[in-house]
Protein backbone atom coordinates (compact mmCIF):
# COMPACT_ATOMS: atom_id res chain seq x y z
CA UNK A 1 0.00 0.00 0.00
CA UNK A 2 2.03 2.97 -0.65
CA UNK A 3 1.84 5.31 1.87
CA UNK A 4 2.72 9.27 1.93
CA UNK A 5 3.39 10.70 5.27
CA UNK A 6 3.38 14.18 4.20
CA UNK A 7 -0.49 14.12 3.72
CA UNK A 8 -2.81 14.36 6.35
CA UNK A 9 -3.19 11.39 8.50
CA UNK A 10 -6.70 10.31 6.74
CA UNK A 11 -4.93 10.85 3.19
CA UNK A 12 -1.82 9.07 3.71
CA UNK A 13 -2.24 5.52 2.48
CA UNK A 14 -2.54 6.36 -1.32
CA UNK A 15 -5.83 5.03 -3.27
CA UNK A 16 -4.25 7.02 -6.23
CA UNK A 17 -0.60 5.63 -6.38
CA UNK A 18 1.86 6.76 -9.06
CA UNK A 19 3.37 4.04 -11.25
CA UNK A 20 6.20 2.58 -9.80
CA UNK A 21 8.27 0.23 -12.12
CA UNK A 22 7.63 -3.40 -11.76
CA UNK A 23 11.49 -4.38 -10.99
CA UNK A 24 10.28 -2.27 -7.75
CA UNK A 25 7.83 -3.49 -6.35
CA UNK A 26 8.84 -6.98 -6.89
CA UNK A 27 11.86 -6.52 -4.67
CA UNK A 28 9.78 -4.95 -2.33
CA UNK A 29 7.44 -7.85 -2.05
CA UNK A 30 10.57 -10.07 -1.45
CA UNK A 31 12.80 -8.32 0.67
CA UNK A 32 9.16 -7.60 2.77
CA UNK A 33 8.39 -11.53 2.89
CA UNK A 34 11.99 -12.45 3.60
CA UNK A 35 11.92 -10.04 6.62
CA UNK A 36 8.57 -11.61 8.23
CA UNK A 37 9.59 -15.10 7.92
CA UNK A 38 12.72 -14.45 9.62
CA UNK A 39 10.88 -12.54 12.19
CA UNK A 40 8.00 -15.45 12.34
CA UNK A 41 5.47 -13.01 11.50
CA UNK A 42 2.23 -14.00 9.17
CA UNK A 43 0.65 -10.38 10.17
CA UNK A 44 3.27 -7.21 9.52
CA UNK A 45 3.58 -3.93 8.39
CA UNK A 46 7.09 -3.46 6.30
CA UNK A 47 7.89 0.06 5.77
CA UNK A 48 10.54 0.89 2.71
CA UNK A 49 11.49 4.41 1.72
CA UNK A 50 12.97 4.15 -1.67
CA UNK A 51 15.86 6.50 -2.89
CA UNK A 52 17.46 6.57 -6.19
CA UNK A 53 15.34 3.35 -6.88
CA UNK A 54 16.89 1.36 -4.15
CA UNK A 55 14.34 0.36 -1.46
CA UNK A 56 16.00 0.13 2.44
CA UNK A 57 13.26 -1.22 4.87
CA UNK A 58 13.06 1.82 7.57
CA UNK A 59 10.17 -0.27 9.99
CA UNK A 60 9.37 -3.73 9.71
CA UNK A 61 8.40 -5.20 13.29
CA UNK A 62 4.31 -3.82 13.28
CA UNK A 63 2.84 -7.16 13.95
CA UNK A 64 -0.63 -5.55 14.38
CA UNK A 65 -0.73 -3.30 11.57
CA UNK A 66 -3.23 -0.71 10.99
CA UNK A 67 -6.12 -2.47 9.35
CA UNK A 68 -8.70 0.53 9.66
CA UNK A 69 -11.23 0.97 7.03
CA UNK A 70 -10.84 4.82 7.26
CA UNK A 71 -6.80 4.50 6.98
CA UNK A 72 -6.15 1.93 4.40
CA UNK A 73 -9.62 2.46 2.26
CA UNK A 74 -12.09 -0.34 1.07
CA UNK A 75 -10.23 -1.82 -1.63
CA UNK A 76 -7.31 -2.37 0.70
CA UNK A 77 -9.73 -3.15 4.05
CA UNK A 78 -11.57 -5.66 2.18
CA UNK A 79 -7.73 -7.17 0.77
CA UNK A 80 -6.55 -7.62 4.46
CA UNK A 81 -10.08 -9.00 6.03
CA UNK A 82 -10.38 -11.93 3.78
CA UNK A 83 -6.08 -12.12 3.85
CA UNK A 84 -6.18 -12.89 7.41
CA UNK A 85 -9.68 -15.08 7.48
CA UNK A 86 -8.29 -17.67 4.78
CA UNK A 87 -5.08 -17.84 7.15
CA UNK A 88 -7.05 -17.79 10.30
CA UNK A 89 -9.15 -20.89 8.37
CA UNK A 90 -5.97 -22.44 6.99
CA UNK A 91 -4.12 -22.80 10.49
CA UNK A 92 -7.31 -24.28 11.98
CA UNK A 93 -6.76 -26.74 9.04
CA UNK A 94 -3.18 -27.72 9.47
CA UNK A 95 -1.88 -29.82 12.50
CA UNK A 96 -1.33 -27.62 15.36
CA UNK A 97 2.44 -26.56 15.77
CA UNK A 98 4.42 -25.99 18.81
CA UNK A 99 7.33 -23.75 17.81
CA UNK A 100 10.36 -23.76 19.67
CA UNK A 101 10.75 -20.35 21.40
CA UNK A 102 14.44 -20.68 23.01
CA UNK A 103 16.73 -18.59 21.29
CA UNK A 104 19.27 -21.34 19.88
CA UNK A 105 16.58 -22.04 17.26
CA UNK A 106 16.66 -18.77 15.74
CA UNK A 107 20.42 -18.58 15.12
CA UNK A 108 19.80 -21.87 13.64
CA UNK A 109 20.81 -24.58 16.71
CA UNK A 110 18.89 -27.69 16.34
CA UNK A 111 16.11 -28.04 18.58
CA UNK A 112 16.19 -29.05 21.88
CA UNK A 113 14.78 -32.96 22.45
CA UNK A 114 11.36 -32.90 23.81
CA UNK A 115 11.66 -33.18 27.68
CA UNK A 116 10.62 -36.06 29.15
CA UNK A 117 8.39 -36.25 31.83
CA UNK A 118 9.78 -37.24 35.50
CA UNK A 119 8.32 -40.37 36.92
CA UNK A 120 7.18 -39.86 39.90
CA UNK A 121 8.15 -42.07 42.77
CA UNK A 122 5.98 -44.11 45.07
CA UNK A 123 6.99 -44.96 48.41
CA UNK A 124 7.22 -48.94 49.30
CA UNK A 125 4.39 -48.20 51.98
CA UNK A 126 2.06 -45.11 52.05
CA UNK A 127 3.19 -42.57 54.71
CA UNK A 128 -0.09 -43.36 56.43
CA UNK A 129 1.30 -46.63 57.03
CA UNK A 130 4.68 -45.87 57.91
CA UNK A 131 3.30 -43.19 60.75
CA UNK A 132 0.99 -46.43 62.27
CA UNK A 133 3.67 -48.85 62.29
CA UNK A 134 6.43 -46.26 64.16
CA UNK A 135 5.02 -44.76 67.45
CA UNK A 136 5.85 -41.28 67.48
CA UNK A 137 8.42 -40.47 70.47
CA UNK A 138 6.57 -39.06 73.96
CA UNK A 139 6.78 -34.84 73.76
CA UNK A 140 8.50 -33.32 76.55
CA UNK A 141 5.49 -32.57 78.26
CA UNK A 142 4.21 -35.85 79.06
CA UNK A 143 5.11 -37.59 81.92
CA UNK A 144 5.48 -41.31 82.11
Amino acid sequence: MPYDPRRPHHERYLQDPPAYPKSLLRRVERDALTLCRALGYDLNTVEFAVENGVPYAIDFMNPAPDADLHSVGQANFDWIVREVADLAIAKVKTAPHVPELRWAAFLGAPAAPAKKKAKKLSPKRPAKAAAMAKPAPPSPDQSA
